[in-house]
């Protein structure tokens, strides 16, 4: 099983920290982002990671080189000359990814109680080329589903900017849910970003694409979304490592 994790982030938002590591380095609990997560997914069975890297990037291939990848499969996709977004940065990683089994997409800083292993089902059972992680939680910028669970919209709740391809498109009947960072993705995406620019936007393109393969929803019931990115969110990623070793 295959997986990336996005580490390439300035993480602008947990500075001073970040003014001398990457924010996949930032030790939660004693313990940095990154092998937070490289444990979790390697526990459920993932054996074959790709990591990309920008800021501090250097720092990153000297962890996992010092802990010897973890007992994974690892590559490193360098992004040090140019941060390519998110989708970008799964595009340019295609020649690790691509195969003929979903693989997994998580934000290094994102902090969750999700089952991993049930999203994943999920994702075989729907035949989506994507499966986001969500939470029904109405933020300023939220995703915008059908009755049906299918991405359809995107909207800002401040300013009222709405994004959709779909024509005549009504949000009042849509459910909204917060992104949690994880992805499980068809391999077929890459036959769909073939057409887009290396740098873009991972949202962007799902709401393209939804208008011809569906997108999906997966959520959970107590479902703990957070983000440890900012200094809030690593704080109460700290407090929620707590309470699961209780």
């Amino acid at each position: 099983m295959k997986a990336m994790i996005l580490a390439a982030g300035l993480g602008t938002r947990l500075k001073p920290i970040t003014d001398r590591m990457p924010k996949a380095l930032v030790p939660v609990g004693g313990t940095p982002m990154l092998e937070h997560i490289l444990l979790k997914i390697k526990a459920i069975g993932f054996t074959s990671v790709v990591i990309n890297i920008h800021h501090f990037g250097e720092q990153i291939i000297d962890f996992m080189l010092s802990n010897n990848n973890f007992g994974l499969k690892v590559d490193i996709s360098d992004e040090r000359n140019c941060l390519l977004e998110a989708g970008g940065g799964i595009k340019r990683a295609s020649r690790f990814l691509n195969g003929n089994e979903p693989f997994l997409v998580h934000n290094v800083d994102m902090f969750s109680n999700v089952d991993l292993k049930a999203m994943y089902r999920s994702h075989l059972e729907s035949n989506a080329l994507a499966t986001l992680l969500t939470k029904p939680y109405r933020k300023t910028r939220q995703l915008l589903f059908d009755k049906s669970q299918r991405l359809c919209a995107w909207q800002n709740r401040e300013t009222g900017e709405l994004k959709t391809h779909f024509p005549n498109f009504d949000p009042s009947n849509m459910e909204a849910y917060a992104f949690g960072g994880v992805h499980i993705i068809s391999p077929k995406i890459f036959q769909y970003v073939d057409e887009w620019p290396a740098k873009f936007s991972i949202i962007d393109f799902y709401l393209s694409a939804c208008t011809q393969q569906p997108i999906r929803l997966y959520t959970e019931a107590d479902l703990w979304l957070i983000d440890a990115g900012k200094q809030a969110g690593l704080a109460e990623a700290e407090q929620f490592l707590r309470n699961k070793a209780h």
